[in-house]
């Protein structure tokens, strides 16, 4: 039985808000299908660091919502034990030693608001966190965040999607790229580069870095600070490294097989150039200089080398707060568009689809409607 007279959905993008927002509606009864533009997890989500996290600071309703979203990771890890896709290790941070280190004055703001967290120096960090040099940690310390996490979100799609498979769902991605239909004022479907029209009672926009340039071809607007991204993948390797590390240089992610996921703004910045086809070009001195920043705050300064690179627009609003709901400018058009797509991915799915369904608003998501910047 579905909660309203909403029978059928179509979601562009199958990356973790589409597939998350797709299983839960499926579950409700409702006939989805989800279209995408290659294979799931093609995008953003296919190379996200995926840390499960709400370090640091942020307005309150974000910060609710993400422990809420790292709830709900803590309750599929209770029911996959042997998951390797998917670790609640702890995470390590420390600041540069200079003007703008902020350890101290995010160590007071997590414990005030009973974030998890444990001031630690660089000695102390091998009996919480083992598999860090010492040496790179600066003399203002580190935190430790015992309850944070990591996914392998291509993994984990892969797990939706079985699951959406058996309740009904549709997959469509050999079609080429699609976009949503509005008629008469109303989205009613979307309609793949192939031509074929999906028609629906509602419509769900989650293609990441696209959303904000789709929804504007729809005459609505979304604030954009997509920055382009740079994930480096690891080959195989043993190493007693199972928290997840921020430092200064380099972010540093166990993942599934003995492999460790890398990223950094500056490497982003400096290592990757959008060509005038849409493509990217990667700067491979760049690339070895990440490697090597990632040597340095790993115990045993180990050889890493490069099994995939990953590169594309890393989703993230104008304002940095998450986008879900409804235009309602547009009756039946909805969007999901956010920076920590990885600990949000369960969390909005649920409650977005909880809003398509029901046609009611969620009062979790209330300061993070997309018609906000319209209102500027």
């Amino acid at each position: 039985m579905t909660d309203s007279t909403i029978t059928s959905a179509v979601i562009i993008g199958a990356g973790i808000f589409g597939v998350s927002t797709g299983v839960q509606l499926a579950r409700r009864g409702i006939r989805v299908t989800i279209l995408n533009d290659g294979p799931p997890a093609n995008g953003a989500s296919g190379r996200s660091l995926s840390w499960l996290n709400s370090a640091r600071m942020r307005s309150e309703p974000y910060h609710r919502l993400r422990m809420a979203g790292i709830d709900r990771y803590r309750t599929l890890s209770a029911r996959s034990p042997n998951a390797d896709w998917l670790r609640f290790d702890g995470g390590l941070t420390w600041d540069a030693n200079d003007a703008s280190n902020e350890i101290e004055a995010a160590y007071c703001h997590e414990v005030s608001i009973g974030y998890d967290a444990l001031r630690l120096s660089a000695g102390e960090v091998a009996h919480v966190a083992p598999g860090v040099d010492a040496r790179a940690i600066t003399p203002q310390g580190a935190i430790f965040n015992p309850g944070e996490g990591w996914v392998d979100l291509p993994a984990l799609i892969g797990v939706l999607l079985e699951e959406f498979a058996a309740l009904g769902g549709a997959l469509v991605a050999k079609e080429g790229a699609a976009r949503v239909l509005v008629e008469n004022g109303r989205a009613v479907g979307a309609q793949t580069a192939a031509g074929n029209r999906f028609l629906a009672d509602a419509v769900v926009l989650a293609t990441g870095p696209a959303v904000p340039r789709m929804a504007e071809e729809s005459g609505q607007t979304i604030g954009d600070g997509t920055p382009l991204s740079l994930l480096v993948q690891t080959k195989p390797f043993v190493h007693p490294l199972h928290a997840v590390l921020n430092t200064p240089r380099v972010a540093v992610r166990p993942a599934p097989g003995g492999t460790f996921s890398l990223d950094a703004d500056w490497a982003a910045d400096q290592g990757v150039k959008l060509r005038p086809d849409g493509g990217y070009d990667v700067d491979g001195s760049v690339v070895d200089a990440l490697l090597a920043e990632a040597a340095k705050v790993m115990e045993g300064n180990p050889k890493l080398e490069v099994a995939s690179i990953g590169v594309g627009g890393k989703p993230i609003p104008g304002d940095g707060e998450p986008v879900v709901g409804a235009l309602k400018a547009i009756p039946g058009y909805y969007v999901a568009f956010s920076h920590s797509g990885a600990t949000l991915g369960l969390i909005v799915g649920e409650l977005l689809a909880y809003e398509v369904a029901t046609g009611a608003e969620h009062p979790m998501l209330a300061t993070f409607r997309p018609e906000r910047f319209a209102a500027r």
